[in-house]
């Protein structure tokens, strides 16, 4: 059994109904929903929502809503982990086992199914993993990083977070890497267990820059309207 989960609960407080808003002109949500669909992998995909309106529209989109996700798993504070622990768990004891779960963000327009095939495959060649999740690359580099400062005096300065670094050759400084936010492939047993996700017992699937954006704030949401029509939507 694979099984997609997409967390979307209802209580987004930067972007309000951040889940079904509309994007480009389709909500969302339905962006994560047509991927996991064409990507052909998952023999179920379910919406993790505390939310009746979110819960409707999921299935309208095709995918299920065999179960509520319970208030205490719905607040600001929880984290992807639990609530993916939930649906497997929740699944399992309701409908059937779990053996691989992929937990999909609702926030994802720019996600792509073959992106989720490979992190499928990923675990399937490397049965000692755990995880396979989605990362990109920073667009410049890390060990350049500066700090901004303030003075005694109110006024603003600057200073290096890594003074041996920063006047090197940006070919000559390690190439800095970070979560995408798109998906989380693991195994049933992996995401039960103390095992870190951003750690040795994961494989990363690297994607373009073009592809990944973050979306929390409004400026956030306009960059990614923006992005999608250069790059996806042409």
């Amino acid at each position: 059994m694979r099984l997609a989960v997409i967390p979307a609960r209802g209580g987004s407080k930067r972007i309000p109904r951040k889940n079904i808003k509309s994007f480009c002109g389709q909500p969302m949500l339905s962006y994560s929903i047509k991927a996991a669909q064409d990507s052909n992998v998952f023999d179920d995909i379910i919406v993790s929502t505390d939310d009746p309106e979110i819960a409707a529209l999921a299935e309208k989109l095709g995918a299920s809503v065999p179960f509520m996700r319970p208030e205490s798993l719905s607040d600001d504070f929880v984290g992807t982990r639990p609530v993916t622990n939930h649906a497997i768990e929740t699944y399992r004891d309701r409908i059937a086992p779990v053996t691989y779960c992929c937990c999909i963000y609702a926030t994802a327009p720019f996600i792509q199914p073959n992106y989720l095939r490979e992190g499928y495959q990923a675990l399937l060649d490397a049965p000692e993993k755990a995880f396979a999740f989605s990362v990109t690359s920073f667009a410049f580099p890390i060990q350049r990083a500066l700090r901004l400062v303030q003075h005694p005096d109110q006024t603003m300065g600057v200073s290096v977070m890594y003074p041996d670094s920063i006047n090197k050759r940006s070919q000559d400084l390690e190439e800095g890497f970070h979560d995408a936010g798109q998906f989380y492939w693991g195994t049933a047993e992996g995401y039960a267990s103390s095992k870190g996700m951003f750690s040795e017992h994961s494989i990363p699937i690297v994607l373009p820059r073009h592809l990944v954006q973050d979306i929390d704030t409004q400026e956030d949401w306009h960059r990614a309207e923006l992005m999608y029509q250069a790059y996806i939507n042409r």
